[in-house]
């Protein structure tokens, strides 16, 4: 049977990409970030998960205004790294999880979520941008990926309660699942951030530090809220952490969380977040909150 055994939240900004390629891991603009991931990335060789099933948004790379999904999930055997108008990044292909993604969707279906399917579309930086400072990846990934894209951008969005009701849902469709998987949830997203309109470059770190207490220690308070105080809390893009909600559900009431990096240096507040299930604490990972 397949089990979860973690669940990461991370932002997903494109510029992380951008300086990891450049080689910025040294530069003091960039080492807090990067060595905010390090714990993660180590934790993740330690466990070893066979999969990532990874709630994200693609921004317009690979779905498009005309035909936008509330949720869709990927199939295929492996996906491309997008070109999002600056070439392709030097990564792998992504490899998927044909066999569980398949589960999944059956799972869902049946637990009264229509969700679209696609196979065949690229991955842009909502997965490619973290992923690469989660999971080494030369030659290739040490694992597979099952991406669930969440409609973040074109109103209606899905409320942050559905958003996580989907997580419980994913949860019932991995742990149903007869092969013997080690999985891990991840969700990205944010957080605070607005990168348009008369409040550009508006950030809200109280509101940061609040969301992260509420997603760990107690989440239904997060899901009565509505977008607009998602917005009105952390800028119009903000509204993005509903992805949180998905991983979020998709985790037991005893997670804890043993490492949290926080960093504002740009536009946009950049976080990342581990939590641990009960099960998976074995190791004695060192609980290592910044």
């Amino acid at each position: 049977m397949a089990r979860i055994i973690g669940g990461i939240g991370t932002s997903h900004v494109p510029t992380i990409g951008l300086a990891y390629d450049k080689g910025k891991q040294d530069d003091p603009a960039w080492s807090p970030l990067f060595k905010g991931y390090e714990p993660v990335a180590r934790w993740l060789a330690e466990k070893r998960p066979d999969v990532l099933v990874f709630f994200y948004n693609d921004h317009l790379t690979s779905f498009f205004f005309d035909l936008y999904p509330t949720f869709a999930l990927g199939a295929s055997p492996e996906f491309e790294i997008a070109d999002e108008g600056a070439g392709k990044r030097s990564l792998p292909r992504i490899k998927g999880h044909p066999r569980l993604a398949a589960h999944l969707v059956d799972s869902l279906v049946n637990d009264e979520f229509d969700l679209a399917v696609f196979q065949e579309r690229a991955l842009d930086h909502g997965v490619n941008s973290p992923l690469s400072l989660l999971w080494p990846h030369e030659p290739d990934w040490p694992g597979a990926l099952v991406p669930i894209e969440i409609n973040v951008l074109q109103y209606p969005l899905p409320t942050a309660l559905r958003c996580y009701k989907l997580g419980q849902a994913v949860r019932r469709a991995v742990e149903s699942y007869p092969e013997d998987l080690d999985v891990v949830i991840v969700g990205t997203g944010g957080l605070s951030h607005q990168i348009h309109g008369e409040r550009t470059g508006f950030n809200n770190t109280e509101w940061d530090m609040r969301f992260l207490d509420l997603i760990e220690r107690d989440p239904m308070e997060l899901t009565r809220m509505k977008h607009a105080d998602f917005v009105r809390l952390g800028g119009a893009e903000s509204v993005e952490v509903i992805m949180w909600l998905a991983m979020r559900g998709a985790l037991s009431d005893g997670i804890r969380k043993v490492h949290q990096n926080y960093y504002l240096a740009t536009s946009t507040a950049m976080t990342v977040a581990l939590y641990e299930e009960p099960a998976a604490s074995a190791s004695g990972f060192a609980r290592a909150a910044e």
